[in-house]
């Protein structure tokens, strides 16, 4: 996080689910945020990219569409109803894959050296505990 902002409002953390998905609601809160002018600069530049993508992909719906729900007034619950019914339901291997990329991705994988640059850039270099982009946020966030 840059210190441009002494006190930024922070998306929720994307540990937080609904329906048994993590990130959505982050991704839900970050569309609020920015909607209202909230969102802090450093998250304005990957807005639909990275976990966004990735959790678009995975429900099959475009995340210029779920910006367009989220900003209609739908709460995550109804928006995610929403996605489900026109992506359609996903396998238990195709949601248990899923659950496990997202909540491990950096761990090990092809973005690992990412995790630990962020880590380091951050401050956070000697937390060993910190193993996935999800930890990343939420020590950086000031969660753990």
């Amino acid at each position: 996080m840059s210190e441009a902002n002494d006190s930024p409002i922070f998306p929720k953390s994307p540990l937080e689910e609904v329906g048994g998905i993590p990130y959505f609601v982050r991704m839900c809160d970050k569309i609020r945020l920015h909607a209202s002018d909230d969102l802090h600069a450093d998250y304005q530049s990957n807005l639909g990219g990275g976990f966004d993508k990735w959790t678009c992909e995975y429900l099959r719906v475009s995340y210029n569409d779920v910006v367009e729900k989220v900003q209609s007034g739908l709460d995550d619950a109804a928006v995610l109803e929403w996605a489900v019914s026109l992506g359609g339901e996903r396998t238990a291997a195709e949601r248990d894959w899923w659950l496990s990329y997202m909540r491990n991705r950096c761990h090990r994988d092809d973005l690992s050296e990412l995790l630990e640059k962020r880590k380091i850039s951050c401050g956070l270099g000697d937390r060993g505990d910190i193993v996935s982009m999800f930890g990343m946020i939420d020590a950086d966030e000031e969660r753990n």
